[in-house]
């Protein structure tokens, strides 16, 4: 919703500022120029990307109108499902949670947190994690520094396409400068025996190609880019939990303290605060005392 506000925002600031320096919007309409720019820009951007970076740009804009990934609500599911899985560790060793690990949607672990199940990338991340402490005997070090490449591949992956979409953002000014040439060089070509309004009105739409490059660029695509990248990076904190929750419980902590080092990690606007998530843990508790 605020990328299409500050989209409005945008064209409004820019036509409404011309219209009232008595500005003509027909003046600004020539679809060669657009054909240019954009053409050109899309030509360079499928050249410079593997098939699976443009397809996930495209798909990474389109989610920009949706709500989050991860809200406050899944944060939570996220950490109650940690603690489970510590818990049973705790209770019953590694060795436990390999049924769990081998098929997850038919784990009564996971599958009481539907949401999260459905989310294959996170659960196929978590298993992972699980199975190096399950078979992989690594020390708390050698383990953090895992997950850390982990990660950071991870997180390298997920923003490429953000990355892919700002370069395009500034090649755009330079694609306008493409256009405005080709304008001035068509004028050039229609100078002799012209009268002045026609020479006047191919140099304004030369010009127009200028206008168009500069203004999609830090009109539209950059700020495109940037939102993609802030959602890679609010998304990427549910995968730092599953890291930090782990690597604690292995340095020793016990799953409520694991638990609380991971929602610290997390941005205050989607951070369950200390007694609500201790509230959950302490229903969890009772729930698996009750089973027993």
């Amino acid at each position: 919703m605020l990328q299409i506000i500050g989209t409005l925002v945008v064209i409004g600031s820019v036509l409404g500022g011309f219209i009232l320096e008595d500005g003509k919007l027909l003046a600004l309409w020539h679809p060669t120029e657009i054909l240019v720019i954009v053409g050109a820009a899309f030509g360079a951007f499928v050249i410079s990307n593997p098939l699976k970076v443009v397809k996930q740009a495209f798909a990474n804009a389109v989610t920009l109108l949706k709500a989050p990934r991860y809200r406050r609500a899944d944060y939570v599911d996220i950490l109650k499902l940690l603690y489970d899985i510590l818990v049973k560790i705790r209770k019953s060793g590694m060795l436990a949670i390999e049924a769990d690990l081998e098929a997850p949607e038919k784990s009564k672990l996971f599958s009481e947190y539907p949401r999260i199940l459905a989310d294959h990338h996170f659960i196929e991340f978590t298993t992972d994690c699980l199975r190096l402490m399950v078979g992989g005997n690594l020390d708390p070090h050698e383990l953090e520094s895992l997950l850390e490449y982990e990660l950071e591949n991870h997180h390298k992956e997920s923003a490429e396409p953000a990355h892919a979409v700002q370069r395009v953002a500034d090649a755009l000014p330079g694609f306008g400068i493409v256009a405005a040439v080709l304008g001035i060089v068509n004028t050039m070509g229609a100078i002799d025996g012209a009268d002045t309004a026609t020479i006047g009105h191919k140099v304004a739409s030369a010009l127009v190609g200028t206008f168009l490059g500069i203004l999609v660029s830090y009109g539209f695509v950059g700020p495109t880019a940037a939102a993609m990248e802030h959602r890679v990076h609010e998304e990427g904190k549910a995968f730092e939990v599953v890291k930090m929750a782990l690597v604690a419980s292995v340095r020793g902590y016990a799953p409520p303290v694991a638990i609380e080092f991971a929602r610290k990690l997390l941005f205050a606007e989607v951070r369950p605060k200390f007694a609500d998530l201790e509230n959950h843990l302490k229903g969890r508790k009772k729930e698996a005392a009750a089973a027993a």
